[in-house]
């Protein structure tokens, strides 16, 4: 496993501080890595791979593919990929996608496909006994999801780089917090990366796409902008909010 270059060492930083801030891994764990076939999971699981091979604090990977029913799908690349890795990896097979986009769910597929997807890797991370689920979200993504909720929740939210649900029963890890998609997308093509097309058919045309097109407008503009609104993430004052 080849670990130098520049966008290797970035997103190791942006990884181990993501770690650090949030305590998100301790010694003896066991952790499910959720897989799409881009490049975030990819990167995620390569990384997490690399890193306990040379940390001292111990834990245990295995992979979970959940492939929502579309032709294309991933898993196909992602075997040899979690093999190479020595990742164990399950292949679950579902219609969560189909189902989403069904005329009874027309308004917001995504939503719909995400939930019974994030449910059903809940389940298997409780069958394999893992008590963390990391996934591939990015800062990229944290913007965006915070932009997403203003807009069509109604609230001021996003995810958060760890966070312990069911009555401390698991904890949802994001490595990659800390780490912008255009840098994980060069690592994914320097480290040649199995990355799948996304095959659904809302991937250029849902929410998130549109969102994730207003701000690449704004980035454009000023450098700036997507630092500060990470940041604001963080400072937040109340006491100038309505009540």
């Amino acid at each position: 496993m080849r670990a130098s270059g520049y966008e290797y060492k970035s997103l190791n930083r942006a990884v181990g501080k993501a770690i650090h801030d949030y305590d998100m891994i301790q010694d003896g764990e066991r952790i499910l890595v959720g897989l799409s076939g881009g490049a975030d999971s990819l990167t995620l699981a390569w990384l997490l791979a690399e890193r306990r091979r040379r940390v001292r604090v111990r834990y245990e990977l295995e992979a979970v593919y959940v492939d929502p029913g579309f032709e294309g799908g991933a898993g196909g690349a992602l075997r040899p990929f979690c093999d190479r890795l020595e990742i164990p990896l399950r292949i679950e097979f579902t219609d969560f996608g189909l189902r989403g986009h069904s005329p009874a769910n027309r308004e917001n597929p995504c939503f719909l496909c995400a939930r019974l997807r994030r449910q059903r890797m809940f389940e298997i991370a409780a069958e394999r006994r893992c008590t963390k689920l990391a996934l591939g979200h990015n800062k990229d993504d944290l913007i965006e999801t915070l932009f997403l909720n203003m807009c069509f929740s109604g609230e001021i939210s996003t995810m958060r780089p760890a966070q312990v649900l069911f009555e401390g029963r698991f904890t949802v890890i994001r490595p990659l917090a800390y780490a912008e998609a255009a840098l994980i997308r060069r690592f994914a093509g320097e480290y040649r990366l199995p990355v799948v097309e996304n095959t659904c058919p809302s991937a250029t045309s849902s929410r998130r796409s549109e969102i994730k097109s207003l701000l690449q407008d704004l980035y454009r503009r000023n450098r700036k902008i997507k630092g500060n609104l990470f940041r604001s993430m963080r400072r937040v004052k109340p006491e100038y909010l309505l009540k």
